[in-house]
Formats: C-alpha cells, structure tokens, sequence
C-alpha cells in the first residue's frame, strides 16, 4: 500500500522547515536581474521552480508568506485544508482533494506576500502535493510568521493563527 512512508522514501523528500516533507524537482537554468523583477525582490531569481510537499498525520504547513506567486497541485492522499491572509486581512480557505463533488480542488494559487499555511482534513493520513513558484523560490524570501505578530495584526484570525503557528521560543 502506498502510505507517506513509500513517498517519502521513494521520492527522497526531506524535513521541511515549515513542517512535512519536500525535495526540489525542478529549478529553471535561466534567470531574471534585478532590473526585471518587481521592488520586493532583493537579487536576481531564476525563472520558476517546483518542489514535492508531503503533509502526514498532525504535520502542517505552518504559517509563512514568499516574495513570489505559488500555486499548490494535489497528487495524492487525503484533501488538505490551504489557508491564506490576504493584504486586505481577510481568511481565505480552499480545498484541495481529488473530490470535486465536494468543493475541493486540484490546484490553488496563493498571491505573493499574502500569508499562508495548511493543515490535513483527516489527521491519521498523508497529502502529497506540489508547489510550483515563479520567481522561482529562495529561502531568502521565505518568512515564517511569528505568532505574536500575527495575533497583533490579525486578531480576529486568533484560532487559526495558534493552529498553524508554533509557540514562540522567547
């Protein structure tokens, strides 16, 4: 039976720091200077990159925002709750899954700098996604939210902010 454990290991992901899994698959070889990109980017970045994510048991995608636009697919496993703060501070949901009968979707796209995390609707399984992002994604542009921040900006978001943040180590 494929589980989390076969994709894991079958597609070598790795710990990802906002939680679950991941390994790069693909990275464009050509770039955008500086000049071409829009103010918020520090450095040149190549083109488009992608990666697979993988969401097992009480795992989520704590909350994090990019420079960069990124568009989720989903492959496999049980659907996933995506959640997003808009720049208005509005809550969006979307649901990915493989039941379109029930609202949910195969991909999702998340505006750059909005913030953003997931969570599984069945905690006893997996997801495995994809996240493709043009620019293509750097670390440098990856912001993991602080729950206090969060909760002073966006107070009337507090229950999902302490689902998909992590205590502050302070």
């Amino acid at each position: 039976m494929r589980d989390a454990n076969f994709w894991i290991k079958t597609l070598d992901l790795q710990i990802h720091p906002e939680g679950g899994y991941y390994r790069r698959t693909y990275c464009s070889t050509e770039s955008l200077p500086i000049q071409g990109l829009p103010s918020r980017f520090q450095a040149s970045r190549f083109i488009s990159s992608a990666i697979y994510y993988l969401l097992r048991d009480t795992q989520f995608s704590a909350l994090h925002r990019i420079r960069s636009d990124e568009l989720w697919h989903f492959y496999a496993g049980t659907s996933i709750s995506l959640y997003m703060i808009n720049h208005q501070g509005d809550l969006l949901k979307c649901v990915l899954g493989a039941n379109p009968e029930q609202g949910q979707v195969f991909q999702a796209v998340v505006p750059a700098g909005c913030w953003f995390g997931a969570h599984l609707n069945q905690a006893d399984s997996y997801a495995l996604l994809g996240c493709t992002v043009a620019p293509a994604f750097e670390f440098a542009d990856f912001e993991l939210a602080q729950r206090e921040d969060l909760l002073s900006t966006y107070p009337q978001h507090q229950a999902l902010i302490h689902q998909l943040t992590h205590p502050s180590s302070s």
